[in-house]
């Protein structure tokens, strides 16, 4: 027994071992978990502690400041608008007042925890506000609320005018507005471009790069690709209110020599200008394009016995240009008239009308003309009282005389009206002219041949700076004749038949002419591209945004 004992023993170790590995194991897993457990514990008793630290005393101000619930927003209260005040006419005289105004946050910059400074954009307009901790005024909670404010955020300040001892720099607005109330009426989120490197001109992005310094140049391309960002800034602000003034004189010069305004279809059967530059599209089955131009529902329109009449409209045009001046969509300025004697009663108007828009601008827009001209600068355009009045064959003189050759019966390229531009700005001093007695070849199927040479015809084009931006001239009013030149010029007869039948029933001598919206901004004020003068430009490459 003494040896079958041992034997017992040596049996039941290993099984012994077994179970005191097991037992150890889940000791340690059990110690594990309840270590995680007291560590999480910990974690959570360690961060609820600095909630508590950080967090602040109920702020007895917080109705001053905040976001305003979309409830408000929702026009739950008639609202009471006779004291808000434009950024724009913020100024001197309303020292001491107090303000209501609203605009978009532009810079803010906090100073310690006490102090933050907010400039706010209105319209192209900016003003310095400052929130400065003051008890029973402005809290250190609303201060904060104020620094965290995210750029272009639209809000509410509440405040009083003063004037600072020293000239503000950052803003347009020679005053300062001691925050009383902030609300934030929408966040903006993060920006892609920022509206400060959108509004630099390449002067001072030049000078910064020979200073050592980098600033962001934002091109062509991003500034339309984010255009609701791009027009944000003051020259945008500038250009496409100018734009707005340009229609509107247009309108109400002619209002005034008794024009008045109509509107004729965009949709047509055939090509209104020739040519095959047509956005050609399908109209219930029948084939249609976008209409080149108003012209031929203007002319029609005079056959009514409308006499003088006007229309400011979209023009398409399907042509491949990648020019600095060239759009598939533009709005048009056009204009038709009866003619009593000659054509040049159509150019008088030309002179007229322009001039006087010329002097219109110059005069009320001199606020928008200077933040144009601060992003890129320009001269203001030189012009006669009397607007200058060339021929054609004087014009191709003119350029040979200056050892430039051109075809005396064909169009001037772009680099030859240029040149022509440099030589009329030197012997008459002017930037605006016509250039009339077109070659007949080169002028639409509808023009009318010159009485004493039916070479040339009774046309003009004008031209700011060098480039064209109108073209005009007396129309064919006699049918037979008209669908004889509309043959010549490769048109199909049957598909503007309504257009030439109008003339059979009696139509007046006529004429007019055409003139881009977008052309004449950028001209006037020195731009080198006609997308900054667009709102949303439409070109071969781009249909969106």
């Amino acid at each position: 027994m003494s040896e079958s004992q041992p034997a017992s023993e040596l049996s039941h170790e290993p099984e012994n071992e077994e179970s005191a590995s097991v037992s150890k194991k889940a000791a340690k897993k059990e110690a594990a978990k309840l270590e995680k457990l007291r560590r999480r514990q910990e974690q959570e008793a360690a961060a609820a502690a600095a909630r508590a630290q950080s967090a602040e005393p109920e702020d007895p101000l917080a109705s001053y400041y905040g976001d305003v619930p979309l409830l408000e927003l929702q026009s739950m209260t008639i609202a009471d608008v006779k004291d808000w005040t434009e950024v724009g006419a913020l100024s001197e005289a309303l020292k001491d007042q107090k303000v209501l105004i609203r605009g978009r946050a532009q810079t803010i910059r906090a100073v310690g925890k006490n102090m933050a400074f907010i400039v706010v954009r209105e319209k192209g307009f900016t003003v310095q506000c400052v929130a400065t901790v003051q008890p029973e005024i402005v809290s250190r909670q609303m201060v904060k609320y104020v620094a965290a404010l995210s750029r272009e955020s639209i809000i509410d300040i509440e405040g009083v005018v003063s004037v600072p001892d020293v000239a503000i720099k950052g803003a347009t607005q020679q005053v300062e507005i001691q925050v009383r109330k902030l609300y934030c009426i929408s966040k903006a989120a993060v920006l892609p471009i920022n509206i400060e490197d959108a509004a630099r001109s390449e002067a001072e992005i030049d000078k910064a790069l020979q200073a050592g310094e980098q600033l962001v140049r934002v091109n062509q391309d991003t500034r339309l690709n984010f255009r609701v960002l791009d027009l944000r800034t003051p020259a945008n602000q500038g250009i496409f209110r100018i734009q707005s003034q340009v229609g509107t004189i247009f309108r109400q010069f002619l209002l005034s020599k008794g024009f008045f305004e109509i509107h004729s279809p965009k949709l047509i059967a055939g090509s209104s200008e020739g040519g095959a530059s047509v956005f050609k599209l399908d109209y219930k089955g029948q084939p249609a394009c976008l209409a080149q131009s108003p012209q031929l529902h203007k002319q029609m329109s005079i056959c009514g016995d409308f006499g003088r009449i006007f229309e400011i409209g979209p023009v398409f045009r399907a042509e491949d240009s990648y020019t600095h001046r060239h759009l598939c969509e533009f709005t048009g300025l056009d204009l038709e008239m009866e003619i009593k004697r000659h054509y040049s009663e159509v150019m008088d108007v030309v002179d007229r009308l322009f001039v006087t828009m010329f002097d219109n601008l110059n005069k009320n827009c001199e606020k928008e003309l200077e933040a144009v001209r601060r992003q890129y600068p320009f001269e203001p355009l030189k012009y006669l009282p009397e607007t200058l009045r060339l021929t054609f064959e004087e014009g191709v003189q003119m350029l040979k005389d200056a050892g430039v050759e051109v075809d005396p019966m064909g169009d001037l390229n772009t680099e030859a009206e240029r040149k022509l531009g440099q030589i009329v700005l030197e012997k008459y001093g002017t930037e605006f002219y016509i250039l009339h007695r077109y070659p007949l070849a080169v002028r639409p199927f509808y023009t009318m041949p010159c009485y004493d040479n039916p070479a040339y015809s009774n046309s003009f084009d004008v031209f700011i700076r060098g480039e064209e931006i109108i073209s005009g001239a007396q129309r064919v009013h006699v049918p037979e004749f008209l669908a004889e030149r509309a043959e010549a010029c490769g048109i199909e007869v049957k598909t503007i038949s309504t257009y030439i039948d109008s003339f059979r029933y009696g139509a007046p001598p006529h004429g007019g002419f055409g003139v881009g919206l977008e052309r004449v901004v950028m001209l006037f004020c020195g731009l080198n591209n006609i997308r900054k003068t667009s709102l949303f430009p439409r070109d071969p490459l781009r249909l969106a945004p």
